[in-house]
């Protein structure tokens, strides 16, 4: 049975963030302020828990298998100290040979350029047309007034030289550059080493100062989520890691100068979303045009990069870490956007890491939930609220596409009990509150009736009763069973079963879903509007026919006093038919569900599920007692 809200909590809950707009500001001017300039030691402490949470599994690891905690931490940190090292190393030597070698590389791309400007003129053209705007701009531009003194005195050309620098300027000229990234990759060595040997006083902490309802609780899930994103981030540089040894080596075969250098550049820029492939293929595409006179070479490289991301997103990564990083599209471009603002290329690589790190602090810590909702992929609206704002919004494309999502996973029964009715549960609340002009309302229903309708031609792939038999039930039913052909085939001629909504705004809806539900069992279901009860067949069948009469009603639609007056009306309307109601949205405090009870129906409280075990336990006993009476 589906979880319908209280109808005093249907609104949609604030996600934790400060519910005064200026306060929500001042919040954020002081993060940003404090990111930028205090970034000389919150770079460093970035990439500190970045290395950490890449070092933890590696530090666990070697726990396990006997060595000390200090001492294990030690030789992980140490490890990873050289191979960045030696990365640093071939990196330097690579870019040393291009730096030799960019004079033949320049006059190469220069000649290719002009053989091309030959073939079509078209650099040529372009060129000749920005000089053309030039020389405009400066006939345009005011002339300076010709000097009156014609005698007017040059002045001479003055040059000034320095010194040469002294052997301690020199050595100093040369030391300051690498001061500040050597000592900033010191910091983050120590950092590392601190955060592994202290991070579960770090966790008790953090949770100390965000607060926790339940301590222990905020401890498992912390814990779990430090345990997930050390082995994410962890996977992830052994994947990157991967990736550019084997551009490396398909660089070699190609014949790309410096492989190395570009092989590393590939795997880092992995980190990086969108631009890091631009960024990756670039270099060497520019290398393969100057190295060789045709154009095999550059092509070579394009293929290489266009299969190397494409199985790295679309096979590989799928493969390792699910679907996604849980992070939307948008706020990854907004996170490379805002942390590259903030700090450079540095903040361009730690980008999508940090935002991964933020998102799991919103799953995990419910005052910090607003990260989750902001940045995660998760839909930040509910499927019943997502059906409801797109059926009031008039998007019926989008209500048919949402529709379909589900439909590829679960049965129709599932959608309408998952999303649909809990939709209508929402529209009524609103309702009640008188939120709705008359012909807003008439658009929903109208929206809504067109969706039913559009989904007659919906197969249920499993037409048993989703809710087991009790073993009575099973006993009364076990006759029918050799007699009675199984669903799809009609159990019942249409017009058997009657639909009636209620006087609600949204009681035809609900009355239409359940008649295509039983219908779809086999059950001759037709729905039908309240004005039925006042007289009168309807569409020429005969309602003495009727084996089974559903009353059809969503909370709060109409007072408990209205809907038992229109149940013992279909009792006269229906004489021969088994009385059954389904009540849409009762919470645990509705008396709705208990007086129709009285009123001798079958009270069904909001689920699809359970009116398919009914209605047919219904038919069953219909035609059996139709089958005695015959003989």
């Amino acid at each position: 049975m589906p979880d319908f809200p209280p109808a005093a909590n249907r609104g949609v809950r604030a996600a934790g963030v400060p519910e005064s707009g200026a306060t929500i500001a001042q919040a954020a001017l002081v993060v940003v302020a404090v990111l930028y300039f205090a970034r000389d030691l919150l770079v460093p402490l970035a990439l500190a828990v970045l290395l950490s949470f890449v070092l933890a599994p590696i530090a666990r690891a070697l726990r396990r298998i006997g060595i000390p905690r200090v001492a294990g931490v030690l030789a992980a940190v140490l490890a990873a100290v050289a191979v960045i090292g030696m990365l640093g190393l071939i990196m330097g030597r690579q870019l040393a040979e291009l730096a030799v070698d960019l004079p033949l590389y320049q006059y190469e791309l220069t000649r290719k350029l002009a053989s091309v400007n030959a073939s079509g003129g078209i650099v040529e053209r372009a060129q000749e047309m920005l000089r053309g705007l030039a020389a405009g701009a400066e006939r345009a531009a005011p002339q300076p007034a010709p000097s009156l003194d014609a005698d007017a005195v040059q002045p001479l050309p003055v040059e000034l030289r320095l010194p040469d620098p002294k052997p301690f300027e020199l050595l100093q000229n040369v030391l300051e550059p690498l001061l500040y990234p050597l000592a900033t990759f010191g910091i983050v060595v120590v950092l590392v080493i601190f955060v592994l040997l202290y991070r579960e006083d770090l966790r008790d902490r953090v949770i100390r100062l965000v607060g926790a309802r339940d301590l222990h609780r905020t401890m498992a899930a912390m814990d779990d989520a430090a345990y997930r994103l050390s082995r994410y981030f962890l996977a992830l540089t052994a994947m990157n890691a991967a990736y550019g040894v084997v551009i490396t080596g398909a660089l070699l075969l190609i014949g790309v100068p410096q492989p190395m250098l570009w092989g590393i550049v590939a795997g880092l820029m992995r980190y990086v979303p969108f631009v890091g492939t631009i960024v990756a293929v670039a270099f060497p595409l520019l290398l393969a045009l100057a190295v060789e006179p045709g154009w095999t070479m550059p092509l070579l490289v394009l293929v290489l990069f266009a299969i190397g991301e494409g199985l790295m997103g679309q096979v590989f990564e799928p493969l390792v870490f699910g679907r996604s990083t849980g992070i939307s599209p948008v706020a990854v471009i907004a996170a490379a956007t805002f942390w590259t603002w903030l700090w450079g290329p540095i903040g361009l690589i730690v980008a999508v890491p940090l935002t991964v790190c933020l998102v799991v602090l919103g799953r995990h810590v419910e005052r910090f939930e607003f990260l989750e909702v902001a940045l995660g992929d998760r839909p930040p609206l509910d499927p019943p609220e997502t059906f409801y704002q797109r059926a009031l919004s008039g998007d019926g494309d989008a209500l048919a596409e949402q529709a379909e999502d589900v439909l590829r996973d679960k049965r129709l029964s599932a959608y309408y009990d998952e999303v649909a009715l809990p939709a209508l549960a929402l529209a009524q609340a609103d309702a009640m509150r008188g939120s709705f002009a008359p012909e807003r309302l008439t658009a929903l229903r109208a929206r809504i009736g067109a969706l039913v309708e559009d989904l007659e031609e919906e197969v249920e792939d499993d037409l048993a009763p989703e809710v087991p038999l009790t073993e009575q039930e099973d006993k009364d039913a076990a006759p029918a069973r050799n007699e009675i052909p199984p669903p799809p085939a009609v159990l019942v001629p249409p017009g058997s079963a009657m639909c009636v909504a209620g006087r609600g705004p949204f009681d035809e809806a609900a009355a239409a879903m359940l008649a295509q539900m039983l219908r779809k069992r086999g059950i001759g279901a037709v729905a039908a509007p309240v004005d039925l009860l006042r007289g009168g067949d309807l569409t020429g069948l005969d309602t003495g026919l009727v084996r089974q009469a559903w009353f059809c009603t969503v909370e709060g639609g109409a007072s408990v006093a209205a809907s038992r007056y229109l149940l013992r009306r279909m009792k006269r309307r229906f004489p021969e038919a088994q009385l059954a109601a389904l009540v849409i949205g009762a919470g645990p405090d509705s008396k709705l569900p208990d007086a129709l009870r009285t009123e001798g129906a079958l009270a069904v409280e909001g689920a699809l599920a359970d009116v398919g075990r009914v209605a047919l336990r219904l038919a069953t006993a219909a035609e059996n007692k139709v089958a005695a009476a015959s003989q």
